[in-house]
């Protein structure tokens, strides 16, 4: 079955443009020229895979429909990529820590976001099928199929990035994770991108981990590692 596609734009012409690509590359595809029918819609069955999702609509801003989309059973685990018009790194921080996928800047080659909807479909198809069903250290437990983390059997709610950036940690504990390896491989963003996005999240995830905050090292100079030992630090 294709994969059905949401696209969130009050510009028609950009709308029927991507309508039109995704389509051809066999995709399928829902519209919502604002923020309301985005929601409406993205809660009906089928629900969509994946959300392109402008952030400038004309009632409620991408990002508020971004949160509502995360706060909600039904929807927080689809992969949602903002398009917009902003290419300010304080706008890629804030996209991110919302819990987007992605973030592709206007204009752009459909080439490229193409490729980008090909790669969030790609690590949510691999999270859901990978070996791994649960994953623990100390008193953390996560739930990789049921996208679930646990401290202290305690649930604590994760967006999809920080769920992303603490499973990639975890299975590679021990080793250090430098900031360019972790943009390249959790966010897929140019490693050579300047950007405090790694830094922000790690410490919103430490935040919400609370007393297994200390389970991720800071590895001065050179990026994070989660310990390989559970003993105190």
């Amino acid at each position: 079955m294709s994969k059905l596609i949401l696209i969130v734009d009050d510009e028609p012409d950009l709308v029927r443009t991507l309508d039109y690509r995704l389509r051809k590359e066999g995709f399928a595809t829902a519209l919502a020229q604002n923020g309301r029918e985005a929601l409406k819609r993205a809660a009906k069955t089928p629900r969509p895979d994946l959300v392109l999702l402008d952030l400038m609509l004309p009632d409620i801003q991408g990002t508020e429909v971004c949160r509502t989309l995360r706060a909600q059973p039904a929807t927080q685990d689809v992969p949602v990529i903002m398009l917009t018009a902003k290419g300010e790194e304080m706008d890629r921080v804030v996209g991110f820590e919302l819990g987007a996928d992605d973030y592709v800047v206007k204009p752009f080659s459909m080439r490229e976001l193409l490729l980008r909807i090909q790669a969030v479909l790609r690590r949510r198809q691999a999270a859901a099928g990978g070996a791994a069903e649960e994953l623990s250290a100390g008193n953390l437990r996560v739930d990789v199929p049921g996208h679930r983390v646990f401290v202290s059997e305690r649930e604590i709610q994760l967006t999809a990035m920080e769920f992303r950036l603490l499973t990639t940690l975890l299975l590679r504990r021990g080793r250090v994770q430098t900031r360019e390896m972790l943009l390249s491989d959790v966010w897929e963003m140019n490693p050579e991108i300047d950007t405090r996005t790694v830094d922000t999240h790690i410490k919103r995830l430490r935040e919400k981990l609370g007393e297994a905050a200390p389970l991720i090292e800071t590895v001065r100079g050179v990026g994070y590692r989660f310990r390989a030992s559970e003993e105190p630090a």
